[in-house]
């Protein structure tokens, strides 16, 4: 289970999640893709009218019930996802008077672990930003990939995520760790790009991943159809790109050997009060 988080907007994240569970699931992997995300894009990415979207996430958030009752099929094989429904906008709200507000998607999740494996891969697509609904996400993750704009704003951002994955390892989910960081938008035309993909190389070595996702107009494009942009136009750069990806992330998680973290069943807030 990878949560795909940046508490920046506009870095790629969503079309990471989109085009990485896409990818995934092309190369044979039974992909399940969560979006965490009031504004709903990744659902919209796949063709998921905001009408069509009743028990999705909101619902998993708010009664623990099962992922793989509520996904529902996209128009990739062996891609489910669980949508984001209007009233999860309101969520980061509710969840604030909640029981063990921090381990909800966490308690939902663990049917999977604990059933029948109906997926091998989990991804869950947090907001941008480091609320409630992001701490969800990283609690019930087993680690974060992170994308990263090749822009001088985007690399001082990072060190504040690293921090929070940093506090939430230590605090709710001990087996939490950086999966890796992903350089999106790359220009090799823009000497900026280069400089910040080996200042982001210099700083956290091989966690940054060898495959770069370039700036790519069929990329952007793609989501205003419904479609992920490996279904939209395969041979597009940006298309083969997150094929590369696919295929780096797939050969680093058998070489982890990742399991699922025995994590604290309770919030430390909720100890606290006590």
């Amino acid at each position: 289970m990878i949560a795909i988080a940046n508490q920046k907007g506009g870095v790629g994240k969503t079309t990471t999640a989109i085009n990485l569970a896409t990818a995934l699931a092309q190369d044979g992997e039974r992909v399940l893709l969560i979006d965490l995300d009031p504004q709903g894009n990744a659902s919209t990415g796949f063709g998921i009218s905001r009408s069509d979207r009743a028990n999705g996430v909101y619902t998993l958030l708010s009664e623990v019930s099962s992922p793989a009752e509520i996904a529902r099929e996209t128009l990739v094989k062996n891609l489910s996802i669980i949508p984001a429904e209007s009233d999860l906008a309101g969520a980061e709200i509710e969840l604030v008077s909640t029981g063990r507000r921090e381990f909800r998607l966490r308690d939902s999740l663990d049917l999977l672990r604990s059933g029948e494996k109906e997926f091998s891969v989990v991804l869950i697509d947090c907001p941008p930003s480091l609320g409630l609904l992001t701490l969800n996400g990283l609690v019930a993750a087993d680690g974060v990939l992170v994308p990263l704009q090749c822009e001088f704003f985007a690399l001082e951002g990072i060190s504040q995520l690293i921090r929070t994955i940093d506090m939430v390892g230590k605090a709710l989910n001990p087996g939490l760790k950086l999966q890796g960081i992903v350089l999106t938008m790359f220009d090799r035309r823009n000497n900026l790009s280069e400089l910040v993909a080996a200042d982001a190389r210099g700083f956290f070595g091989a966690q940054v991943y060898e495959t770069m996702i370039p700036r790519n107009i069929r990329v952007s494009e793609a989501p205003s159809h419904g479609k992920p942009v490996l279904l939209y136009d395969p041979r597009s750069p940006g298309a083969l790109a997150y094929g590369r990806l696919a295929a780096e992330f797939l050969a680093r998680e058998r070489s982890l050997g990742v399991q699922a973290p025995d994590g604290p069943t309770e919030s430390p807030f909720e100890v606290t009060a006590r």
